[in-house]
């Protein structure tokens, strides 16, 4: 399956698969940067 995908959809892949990686230094951190950018994402029309 191919599939397009803007950096920031790319951005928040990437941030979610390194989430546990982070546990428990920057945890926190990358946690509020993918709440942003999926915020980012869903708003945009």
């Amino acid at each position: 399956m191919k599939v397009e995908l803007t950096e920031k959809e790319w951005d928040l892949i990437e941030s979610i698969r390194n989430y546990h990686k982070s546990y428990p230094n920057g945890k926190e951190e990358l946690e509020w940067y993918i709440e942003v950018v999926l915020n980012e994402l869903m708003e945009r029309d």
